[in-house]
This record gives C-alpha cells, structure tokens and sequence, in this order.
C-alpha cells in the first residue's frame, strides 16, 4: 500500500505528523501493524531483522520505534538500547510474548512502553500516540519557567532534573511521571492516576509498569540527592 494510497483514520493526539520504525519479523504481523498505523496517519519504515531497522533509523529518524523482542538476528531489547543511545528521543515500544516481571522489567529499563502478544490494534495505536506526546512533550510546551519541588528543578525543555547543582538526565516517561508527582505536590496519587495521567492506560490494573518506573526513578533522583518519592502502602506515591 503507498501513502497515497493509505485510508486516512482519525488523530491519535499526534503533535504533527510522526514516523514509526516497525521491526517485526513475522509477514502478517508487520502487515497488520503497518496498515493500522497507516490508517491513523502515521509514516512507517518496517524491518524484519536488526540490520534493517538500523539502516531504517541511520537513513530516516523514527519518531517511535515498536520492536518485537525475538528477533532472528539479534535481541529487540539490545536494539532498543542502541537506537535509544543514537536518537535519544525516539520512543520504544516493545511487542513481546513473554509476561514474566522480569522479562517487563528488563524491557522497561531503556523503554517506554511494552505490549505482550497476542495483542488489540487499537490498543497498539493507543499506546503509540501517549508514548509519542510523552516524548514530543517539549515541542507543544510554550517556554516557562522551570518547575520546582524544594531543591528539586525540572527543565521543561531539556527533561534535565538538578538538585543541589547536580543533575539527572531522564527518559521522556520518567519526566513526565515526576512532573505529575511534583504538579501534585504533597498528595499522595494512586496508581490508577499514574496510568491514566501518565501513561493513557484506561484498564491495566495488574500492570507493573508503575512500580517499575517509580524504581528507575527513585534510582536516578537518590543518585543526585536524598531519597524523594515515598510510597503509601496500598494507597499511591507522593513526594517528601
């Protein structure tokens, strides 16, 4: 199918018009992936193996990649690390089989989201369009004045965070769940808020892409000051 030729489906909240690097090594997945991201607007670039997808980002900057984890010539996780390490704001979504917490975990460490298969088209669409206004956050924000929490400082523009003269630089996920944390102040916000405000999840009440984020970052900021994010037992999250 060209892009001429492409039915043209509703807007996903997209900033302006936005690219996807599709590496899936199965025809009739890639096939279903590339038509339905093409009926929401979307420019694809699909390849089946490593090499291809990387030839696909050094010739066309992905805007967001979706990465099957197994892949024949080399793991989607590794890929994601070295397309994160060439565009580091290009949004990673990884397509996996595998559900057990520490494959997720692993995944989430350099990525944005994951989804397992078999999964729902629209809900692929879905997830790509809030990872993409996460990581574009910085081309519709006017210029403004930082945001500060106590010592800690948020540069709208950059996703650096400084406290005390020392800096963090963190992923366009974890900037905005410290954004919505720090836009809250003192409360405590439940998990279900993050995944709604943060992530656009609607109905993932077993999802542990919270607590995983919520680590990475509490990594980040004790490396850079003293321990920030507290946990409410069976409540949410907040700040000290």
């Amino acid at each position: 199918m060209s892009h001429a030729e492409d039915a043209r489906g509703t807007d996903v909240g997209r900033t302006r018009d936005a690219t996807v690097l599709v590496v899936e090594d199965e025809p009739s997945i890639a096939d279903i992936l590339a038509i339905a991201l093409r009926y929401h607007r979307f420019d694809v670039m699909v390849a089946a193996t490593v090499r291809e997808a990387l030839e696909h980002a050094g010739r066309t900057r992905p805007d967001v990649a979706l990465l099957d984890v197994m892949l024949p010539d080399g793991d989607g996780r590794a890929l994601g690390r070295e397309l994160r390490a060439r565009l580091p704001e290009v949004g990673v979504v990884f397509l996996t089989a595998r559900d057990a917490p520490a494959e997720i975990v692993g995944a989430l460490g350099f990525g944005d989201d994951y989804i397992t298969k078999p999964f729902n088209i629209d809900e692929v669409v879905a997830r790509i369009g809030a990872v993409l206004r996460r990581t574009r956050a910085r081309d519709v924000l006017p210029e403004r004045p930082p945001l500060r929490y106590g010592d800690l400082e948020l540069d709208e523009t950059t996703y650096l965070v400084r406290r005390a003269g020392r800096t963090a630089q963190l992923t366009p996920t974890e900037y905005a769940l410290l954004r919505f944390l720090v836009r809250n102040g003192g409360r405590v916000v439940s998990k279900e808020q993050l995944l709604r405000h943060v992530w656009s999840y609607e109905h993932t009440a077993e999802s542990t892409v919270v607590e995983t984020y919520i680590s990475y970052l509490r990594r980040k900021l004790n490396a850079i000051g003293p321990p920030l994010i507290t946990t409410r037992r069976g409540v949410g999250y907040g700040l000290a």
